[in-house]
């Protein structure tokens, strides 16, 4: 028993700090000259493929319905709108802030419990969302530039946006007939999609190029499979051992590694508002974390 909780404590640890790679990955192909679309089209794509293989070894059946061909468009199209809303904030905003608020989305998933499925009205939940507003207000008095310049505004808006849209995947899987399908071909089929239509997105604004450079293929590789194939099979492994509060504790290292990696790797910044407004954010996602847990 407590080697499985260590194991899934190893699973859920990489997990998180894999998450925590992908603003890195990401803003060393956009300042090699890549377009959001096109990183965009190499993660998701690349990532596809990779988990498909996965799938294929391990005798999955990937057949679903129409009707689930549907639903699993609209998840699609709320993951992408994730993903693409996170790469603009990256761009525009410090990834360490990016990230740090794009982790208020459980307390997104609670409120919209609430607001839209009658799930009983908790003051653990609005207190909670009152203090991660109290941390977003530190975290803006901070140092959120990005050092290649950018709009803060749009940066912070499009952080938040991410925050939004994800929360409707989640709620969406929750709610809908995706809540029946596997997990590897619902995964395969979101990203698959998207892939689909970041590449549509790219060839009607300036193209998606062929990548030939090896280095540029280590950074698509570091993005692709271990920030998003890795890190999501590591996810289900850590859920499965651990159980889903302390994998969910242990997601708090992604925005703390984003942020790392944005200080040493791109110069930005961190003052002493900056660490009080993760630190009040964090805590506020604890709190709702741990409530659902317990019910």
């Amino acid at each position: 028993m407590l080697a499985n909780k260590l194991k899934g404590i190893i699973y859920a640890g990489v997990s998180s700090s894999t998450f925590g790679l992908a603003p890195f990955f990401t803003l060393s192909l956009i300042y090699a000259g890549y377009s959001s679309f096109e990183a965009l089209s190499y993660r998701w794509g690349v990532a596809t493929v990779f988990l498909v293989v996965i799938g294929l070894m391990q005798g999955v059946d990937f057949r679903i319905s129409r009707r689930d061909l549907l639903t699993v468009f609209c998840l699609s199209l709320f993951r992408a709108t994730t993903s693409f809303s996170l790469v603009i904030a990256y761009q525009n905003i410090a990834s360490g802030v990016a990230s740090v608020i794009h982790f208020l989305y459980p307390l997104a998933v609670a409120l919209a419990m609430m607001l839209f499925f009658k799930e009983p009205r908790s003051k653990t939940v609005l207190s909670a969302v009152a203090l991660s507003i109290v941390g977003a207000l530190f975290l803006s008095f901070g140092d959120i530039d990005s050092p290649s310049g950018g709009d803060s505004v749009l940066g912070i808006v499009c952080a938040a946006v991410s925050v939004f849209s994800y929360a409707g995947y989640i709620v969406g899987v929750r709610k809908t007939r995706a809540v029946n399908l596997p997990s590897v071909p619902l995964t395969c089929y979101v990203m698959g999609i998207g892939a689909v239509l970041f590449v549509i997105g790219g060839l009607f604004t300036g193209g998606v190029r062929i990548e030939t450079d090896p280095r540029m293929w280590l950074y698509i590789a570091g993005l692709a499979l271990v920030a998003t194939a890795i890190s999501n099979i590591s996810l289900v492994q850590g859920i499965k051992y651990a159980g889903p509060t302390l994998t969910s504790i242990l997601g708090a290292m992604e925005p703390l590694t984003a942020m790392v990696l944005g200080i040493v790797a791109f110069g930005e910044g961190f003052s002493w508002q900056s660490g009080v407004g993760v630190l009040l954010i964090l805590f506020s996602v604890f709190i709702v974390v741990l409530k659902e847990q317990r019910g």
